[in-house]
């Protein structure tokens, strides 16, 4: 069924792109040293990530699918899947009247999912985007949603069913130059407020921030500018998943922009 989900949200993309007044598909690919947060254990992983992001005549869409596999065989993260969907519907564009007032540029409407294989988890994140007028970055944005649950639980093979929740999310990106050489600072950190499981456990609230630095190597090599990237990602995620597990992981980054 999430898998159905994601495919459809693909899909969507596709017939939205072709409209749209921007577009960008990138593959993303990062291999570090991550925790399995359940038993502790550190395992070398590789994650496949497709990314799209594009604007049209009345807002945004931004999704990415995670294809992981670690080298452990122990059931967690072995070749599964993870994806999220944001479709965001300007006010402005909608209404036709600039919403925008000192720093704010635009104010949204999102609608959001989170799903994953393995686990059959399903979230739906509705919520408030605002987009911020930073200098220098080509964007910046807050993002506050629900959480809400809609897991298959345990008596179905996935994770544990939970209350719901409310997340906050601050996204950027900021291009810099030395000399003649080309750099890029984006990511995001996530605030995902505490909830509880189908057992009366309680399911901590976490941060995950995933800053990456690249360096555009097709504009050293004279090919096309934001083409292909080399850099680092850094993981870091206090209460990953919601246990006590905290982790801090530098990760190999490559991206190329199709």
């Amino acid at each position: 069924m999430k898998k159905t989900v994601i495919f459809a949200a693909i899909c969507l993309a596709s017939t939205s792109s072709q409209a749209a007044n921007w577009s960008n598909t990138a593959l993303h690919l990062n291999n570090g040293d991550f925790k399995n947060p359940f038993t502790g254990q550190e395992s070398n992983t590789t994650i496949a990530s497709l990314q799209h992001a594009s604007a049209y005549d009345y807002g945004d869409n931004f999704f990415f699918i995670d294809y992981i596999n670690d080298a452990t065989d122990d059931g967690y993260q072995d070749k599964d899947f993870y994806g999220e969907w944001y479709s965001t519907f300007s006010l402005s564009k909608i209404s036709g009247t600039d919403m925008s007032y000192g720093a704010i540029a635009d104010i949204g409407l999102t609608a959001g999912f989170n799903a994953a294989g393995d686990s059959k988890v399903l979230k739906y994140l509705p919520g408030v985007k605002v987009n911020w007028q930073a200098p220098g970055f080509t964007f910046l944005s807050t993002l506050v949603t629900a959480y809400i649950d809609d897991n298959d639980g345990v008596a179905r093979g996935g994770a544990p069913i939970e209350t719901n929740s409310w997340m906050l999310d601050v996204a950027w990106g900021y291009p810099f130059s030395i000399g003649s050489q080309k750099f890029n600072v984006t990511g995001h950190v996530e605030y995902i407020a505490e909830r509880e499981n189908e057992f009366g456990e309680d399911v901590k609230a976490w941060i995950l921030a995933q800053p990456i630095i690249t360096w555009d190597l097709g504009h050293a090599i004279s090919m096309k500018e934001n083409t292909l990237l080399l850099g680092l990602e850094w993981q870091y995620w206090h209460n990953k998943l919601g246990t006590d597990t905290t982790e801090s992981v530098p990760q190999f980054h490559v991206e190329w922009t199709f």
